[in-house]
């Protein structure tokens, strides 16, 4: 669990400096987006919101990320606490430290199962979404992961 959690940290200390890199390009680029809005300009006017837009799109993007990657963890937290945090380190793994395709897929049908036993509970969604990103469905295993989250905050 240590190297687990050393990962976890490593992983959200990236995110947080990613952030702040992207809080201080927003300001250099803000100033210069209100310099080139302030000439009244029409091309200057455009390309000054141009430039205050999209960053601000970004920053909406990495909010959403860390909030869910947040949530991630408090669930995460949580099942380790409960002693259900499915268990994967049974699973062989390639030299690249990925699960073997075969087993991940196993492992796939496997949790599909159990939440078809129980569609209701959060932590089938979880380790569905779990499921998902070992088979390489990174896709479906977010939006599995945020139906966790989503069934897990209305639980209380």
């Amino acid at each position: 669990m240590a190297v687990e959690q050393r990962k976890v940290i490593t992983a959200r200390n990236v995110a947080f400096v990613v952030a702040l890199a992207l809080l201080v390009y927003l300001v250099l680029m803000g100033e210069r987006a209100f310099t080139m809005i302030i000439t009244g300009q029409p091309v200057f006017v455009v390309l000054g919101v141009a430039i205050l837009v999209f960053p601000v799109l970004g920053a909406l993007l990495v909010v959403d990320q860390l909030r869910f990657g947040a949530a991630t963890e408090r669930l995460a937290r949580r099942l380790d606490d409960e002693g259900a945090l499915p268990d994967v380190s049974h699973l062989p793994r390639r030299p690249s430290g990925r699960v073997e395709r075969a087993a991940a897929d196993e492992w796939f049908d496997a949790k599909q199962a159990e939440l078809e036993s129980e569609p209701e509970d959060w932590r089938r969604w979880f380790a569905l979404a779990q499921a998902y990103d070992l088979a390489g469905d990174r896709n479906r295993g977010r939006k599995a992961m945020r139906k966790a989250i989503d069934m897990e905050r209305a639980a209380g």
